[in-house]
């Protein structure tokens, strides 16, 4: 619930002020967004890091990363690279939620049904688990994307200045709006199925509280949680696999301490899996002083501590199914992290900045296939 998390991600504190060099506001580079143009809009001003006497002769350019002006308008709705320059607002409202983050959440929630083996294919369970998926996905992942988005304004100047913030193709209470109103429908719809669970205690609410809360921590100051990258990352990982699955189970059944304890061990997991998407930003978070792992250890660490955590995670759950007399599920999760083993070698260990999208695509359904044999396991 990476509030999705609860799901849905992936901001400035005290702490970082020293490794962060003073800001000036500039005018964009860019040319005027083109909805400016037609609707007269101020501009949001693109915020670049200031020049210094300790940076002078290393100041941070912008990157040549510009969209193609035949830029996808698929990819554009689904919020990913090579997204079309668009006008409508709906359609930036839409980007800036990053519906391509949503599946990870909505698994999670049918994860957890099935962790607590009462979900049953009738009208009703079917309908819950569908309203307690679009809680996670469209409302609080959208909510922790647009909140994410909005508090990296400054980076995404520098790494992708023609995004829809800091392009100025939505305005700043444009955007405040939308995190609001995707956090309050993702509270309410989890207070609705409390009372329609008859819970005796709104849990599945106040999940949604906590991944909510979550999400803010991560991406806003003081605390920016993703100044750090184990801290950050692990945050991550917890919102997009306990989370989701803890209020998918919690509303079927009950959430059990062993649980509990498995999933927060599969969001090491999940802390490789978020890795994976610092190395496309290296450059902007080293200029800010983000600490992520890329920036810390350098990218060829990095690496090995990604699927080291993704690996050893899988494999860890894989010995505890197996210590439990689930053999059958064991290999089965073994046999899954087989094959994810192979594309780590085969693109992302090769260049996790050029191989990132197609690692991930070809990586990530064996692993959330993997978090299902897991639930199975666990509901028997």
């Amino acid at each position: 619930m990476a509030a999705a998390l609860l799901l849905a991600a992936s901001t400035s504190s005290s702490s970082s002020a020293a490794f962060r060099p003073p800001l000036r506001l500039r005018s964009p580079t860019h040319p005027p967004h083109p909805r400016l143009i037609r609707t007269g809009r101020r501009p949001f001003p693109v915020v670049r890091a200031a020049e210094t006497d300790a940076t002078k002769d290393a100041k941070p350019k912008a990157p040549e990363k510009a969209p193609a002006a035949d830029g996808s308008s698929f990819n554009q709705l689904l919020g990913i690279k090579g997204a079309k320059q668009e006008t409508d607002i709906w359609k930036i409202r839409l980007q800036l939620t990053k519906p391509v983050t949503w599946p990870p959440l909505v698994w999670g929630v049918l994860c957890g049904a099935a962790a607590s083996g009462n979900f049953h294919w009738t009208v009703e369970d079917v309908a819950k688990s569908i309203v307690c998926m679009i809680m996670s996905g469209p409302c609080l992942t959208g909510y922790t994307q647009t909140i994410n988005d909005w508090y990296d304004r400054d980076i995404d100047a520098i790494n992708e200045p023609y995004r829809p913030i800091p392009s100025g193709a939505i305005s700043e209470n444009e955007v405040i709006t939308q995190i609001w109103v995707l956090l309050l429908a993702g509270l309410g719809l989890g207070a609705l199925l409390d009372v329609w669970a008859g819970h005796d205690f709104p849990i599945v609410f106040y999940l949604a509280v906590g991944g909510s809360l979550l999400s803010y921590i991560y991406s806003a100051p003081p605390l920016k949680l993703k100044q750090n990258g184990w801290i950050g990352n692990f945050a991550l990982g917890a919102s997009y696999i306990s989370l989701p699955w803890w209020a998918g189970q919690a509303l079927f059944g009950t959430l059990t301490p062993d649980i509990v304890v498995l999933t927060t061990l599969y969001s090491i997991a999940g802390l490789g899996i978020a890795i994976v998407n610092d190395f496309k930003s290296i450059e902007g978070d080293r200029a800010l002083g983000l600490q992520s792992l890329p920036v810390a250890f350098g990218m060829e660490t990095a690496k090995w501590i990604c699927v080291g955590a993704i690996d050893i995670t899988q494999l860890s759950v894989a010995g505890y199914l197996l210590s439990t007399g689930k053999l059958y599920y064991a290999l089965a999760l073994l046999g899954l992290t087989i094959p994810q083993v192979v594309f780590q070698f085969q693109y992302f260990l090769k260049d996790p900045v050029k191989y990132d999208v197609k690692y991930q695509a070809s990586a990530q359904p064996f692993f959330v296939l993997g978090l299902l044999v897991t639930a199975l396991a666990t509901s028997h």
